[in-house]
């Protein structure tokens, strides 16, 4: 089994970290640099970063509170929301995101992934997937879950791995926040069927719900939010639970 990661994401809007639940009923949860520092200072792998809003306002990712976080940290950071172009990638790369994260308007225009990739490679490409079970099948929402995109999961999720994409981000919307634990179900189906990393993101509510992740639903990483801002899980105690139940962290 290969080494798995443990990310921390900071869902950021009006430049201050929040967390909802389902995503909505945001509340604010901290300053984002202060948080990033933290968690890399305590051992996460990797660090996320989603300007929420930015989409929707039609506006370009905060980019100097993400060189704010980048200068803090020395882990893999990745950072998404309002990227449509090759110059907003450019631009963050240069203040120090280590990879973007795409949603809608790869969505809306499935070419751009191609076009990030030959330009940045595949490695700093992340295509964000957030679904939401309907009528028994996963079905893709865009515009920070506002809208569905008409298409189903794993459908896109192999077009977006064959278009260029470096790693799938896979968030249930339905368990986003509630701390019952991830989609285990839909993250096995992707995982299993892709040959890029699967993130699994949405649920997390233990340490137990980790290992299920990462044995029964075969995600690469675990992505969360609310038990680490709330001090409910502490990351060191966490990779020794995973790392005695045989699942290879780094320590």
């Amino acid at each position: 089994m290969l080494t798995k990661r443990i990310i921390a994401c900071l869902d950021v809007r009006g430049g201050r970290n929040v967390k909802g639940v389902n995503f909505e009923n945001l509340r604010d949860v901290g300053d984002p640099v202060e948080l990033g520092r933290l968690y890399a200072e305590e051992g996460i792998d990797e660090l996320v970063f989603l300007d929420i809003t930015a989409t929707i306002e039609k506006r370009r990712c905060l980019i100097n509170l993400v060189g704010r976080v980048a200068a803090e940290i020395n882990i893999p950071f990745t950072v998404g929301g309002g990227i449509s172009r090759l110059q907003d990638v450019e631009d963050l790369l240069a203040v120090g995101a280590d990879k973007v994260s795409i949603n809608s308007a790869a969505v809306r225009d499935p070419g751009l992934i191609e076009s990030l990739a030959k330009e940045f490679g595949s490695q700093r490409i992340v295509v964000a997937v957030d679904v939401k079970q309907v009528d028994g099948s996963w079905q893709v929402y865009i515009n920070s879950g506002q809208n569905a995109a008409g298409r189903e999961a794993l459908a896109w999720a192999r077009q977006a791995q064959d278009l260029g994409a470096g790693e799938i981000l896979l968030t249930s919307m339905d368990h986003d926040g509630t701390k019952d634990g991830y989609a285990i179900e839909i993250t096995r189906a992707l995982s299993d069927k892709l040959e890029i990393p699967v993130v699994a993101s949405g649920g997390a509510g233990c340490m137990e719900h980790f290992k299920e992740v990462f044995l029964d639903g075969h995600a690469d990483a675990a992505l969360a939010a609310s038990i680490f801002h709330f001090g409910e899980v502490a990351i060191r105690d966490l990779k020794v639970y995973l790392n005695e139940a045989g699942i290879p962290v780094k320590l």
